[in-house]
């Protein structure tokens, strides 16, 4: 169920009996020079900034959003849920080093300050210090939760900047996950958008409740038995169907049909996100919930949790993300909304890093550096010449081992995509000490460059010609498959059909649907599957995950 003809048939079930009128026009983007001022309310336990498109509620000091009201809609989050859970940042964390299971806190700030206040830009801060009276009750950072509203702009930016300071009572702790998440109203955003082929009209989260659902194998999973709408009958939900690599995470959120409205999550770089390109973070699923993850173990494990001993100094900031609000006019170019925000969308990511964050911690275009180069193949075996590392991933990251930008998750990562010819160039790299890495799709192993990079402001670094050998003792005897960190070539089977979420039929990304991994043991039920070098064929005879079954083995 795409944005086609599916939806548009029921698109009125979703709407009042009442029609639109007006042209196709959309709503959003930079206004003009004749957008309204910016105003700002600062009352007892709330602050309002307000630029005439959106106006934008705080909690104070706390620095939750409370409020976001727009295009007549008085708020866009669920009013149903505490003021607590509408819009906030939050972490996972361990007081030990114990990985993934720990504390979920949402921050709550105790100190709130107006950093800038102006005809163009209204910047609030929400801090929160840390102090050794919390120790094990509140994560050791300190933490200044940032908003900014500009004139004629239709949303608002965040960012925060975190900070564990290096003196001895700073104690050691894990930090498992954080984040931004903002609930929507379940009354009006039941369509949702991840891709061009992931979006479709989703289950309430009413239909998770009992009753409604049967739970599957974890509690994300559940199968909707009486759903409100009876059209997803028989269906999976499943948040984990709609997770995206960080290379392709740059917008996703939700509509509404009544009035036709959108709600976007932007993240305009991936430079403060940990894991690399490839590494896969939630989006947006059922709640209506929509998701800013900047850090998590998700789909790797404790490798890619932090670790901070005792007095270990630490900073980062983590965005600003843009929640990017459209509307159109009539309800039957409701759809079109998604196609705004991937405009949107490349205007911030042509716009990074932001000039205005008035933040010292973040740097402008030119306190920051840029590398460039050009990657060269040497592979005897597949050419006498040196090949251009064509599309090879070319990344600056924490200093380290050939690969470990995979599990590097404390510092900040820089990555760009080789041309044709193998030339790079990795732009708007923070000041500091990296190692360049770098993996070519079609050639096994990770190139790592002999020489760290150190990065000053303003400097252009030029590394030349560099070659990457891949690993190998002779002429290739056999392969399975293509080198290039996906399985999309290999056996993907068709889902037990009790178990569809129809998005995923004859899709690309079939692989999400819900429990693959119980067809292998129906296809092989009495043993493990048999490869068979020159005669099978890997589309068909190789599964493409490697799930337990009977005896554990493959051959």
């Amino acid at each position: 169920m795409g944005c086609g003809r599916n939806f548009r048939s029921i698109v009125h079930s979703l709407c009042t009996r009442g029609s639109h009128t007006g042209d196709h026009r959309h709503s959003g983007g930079s206004g003009s020079m004749s957008a309204p001022g910016l105003r700002l309310y600062i009352q007892d336990h709330h602050v309002v900034m307000d630029n005439g498109i959106v106006q934008v509620t705080l909690s104070k000091p706390d620095g939750i959003v409370t409020g976001i009201r727009y295009n007549g809609i008085d708020n866009l989050l669920e009013t149903l849920n505490n003021e607590s859970n509408r819009g906030y940042w939050d972490v996972v964390w361990n007081a030990n080093d114990g990985g993934r299971a720990g504390i979920f806190e949402v921050i709550k700030a105790t100190n709130f300050r107006v950093i800038k206040q102006d005809e163009e830009q209204v910047e609030l801060s929400f801090a929160r210090p840390w102090d050794p009276s919390f120790q094990g009750k509140l994560v050791p950072l300190n933490i200044d939760k940032r908003f900014v509203l500009l004139r004629g702009s239709s949303g608002f930016y965040t960012y925060a900047i975190y900070e564990h300071v290096g003196s001895p009572e700073w104690p050691a702790f894990s930090l498992g996950e954080t984040r931004v998440a903002f609930k929507l109203r379940k009354d009006k955003f039941q369509y949702m958008a991840v891709a061009d082929d992931r979006q479709r009209l989703m289950p309430l989260p009413d239909d998770r409740l009992r009753g409604r659902c049967q739970p599957l194998a974890y509690q994300e999973a559940v199968l909707l038995v009486n759903p409100v709408n009876p059209e997803l009958r028989g269906e999976v939900d499943d948040k984990y169907q709609y997770s995206c690599d960080n290379k392709d995470n740059k917008v996703h959120g939700w509509i509404s049909m009544n009035p036709p409205v959108g709600f976007w999550q932007i993240t305009p770089s991936d430079e403060f996100r940990s894991g690399g390109p490839v590494k896969q973070n939630l989006t947006s699923h059922v709640g209506p919930t929509t998701l800013a993850v900047f850090l998590g173990s998700h789909y790797a494990g404790d490798e890619l949790t932090p670790k901070f001993g005792q007095g270990e100094p630490w900073k980062k900031v983590f965005g600003p993300i843009f929640i990017y609000l459209n509307s159109v006019r009539r309800v039957e170019d409701a759809l079109t909304l998604w196609g705004d925000a991937k405009r949107q969308m490349l205007v911030e990511v042509q716009s990074w890093p932001y000039s205005f964050p008035e933040s010292k911690d973040f740097l402008s275009a030119d306190q920051r550096g840029n590398v460039s180069g050009r990657l060269l193949v040497s592979d005897k075996y597949a050419c006498n010449d040196l090949m251009p590392a064509s599309g090879a991933y070319v990344g600056l990251a924490a200093q380290g081992d050939a690969g470990s930008w995979q599990k590097e998750c404390k510092g900040y990562q820089f990555w760009s995509r080789a041309s044709e010819d193998g030339c790079f160039s990795i732009n708007n790299v923070l000041p500091g000490d990296y190692d360049l890495y770098a993996w070519v799709p079609g050639f096994i192993g990770d190139y790592q460059n002999e020489v760290s990079i150190t990065i000053a402001s303003g400097c252009r670094i030029d590394v030349g010609e560099i070659v990457y050998k891949p690993p190998r003792d002779g002429p290739t005897l056999w392969e399975i498959g293509i080198p290039d960190r996906s399985a999309a070539e290999f056996y993907i089977p068709d889902p037990n059909p009790k178990y569809l979420n129809k998005i995923f039929v004859n899709h690309p990304e079939r692989f999400r649907q819900y429990g693959l991994w119980e067809r292998y043991s129906e296809l092989y039920p009495n043993g493990d599957l048999v490869y068979t070098v020159g005669e099978s064929d890997y589309s068909k005879d190789w599964f493409f995950a490697q799930v337990t079954s009977i005896n554990r083995r493959f051959q």
